[in-house]
């Protein structure tokens, strides 16, 4: 709880990587496996953006 009621609060996480599952409808599993996809494409395409700045900056050091 938070001391003072303006302090913001951490959001709770839909999923956290080995918790256990066995509980979990399967409706649920299906929106955590969704949300979890779109969170790997977010971090490819990151991956990707900063690949090309790594290619960028080799070229022109490279001149």
């Amino acid at each position: 709880m938070a001391i003072f009621d303006d302090e913001p609060r951490k959001p709770a996480s839909a999923h956290v990587v080995g918790q256990d599952i066995s509980l979990v409808s399967v409706d649920e599993l299906s929106e955590r496996i969704g949300l979890l996809k779109a969170e790997i494409e977010r971090l490819e395409e990151e991956r990707a953006k900063r690949g090309q700045t790594k290619s960028a900056a080799e070229a022109l050091f490279r001149k």
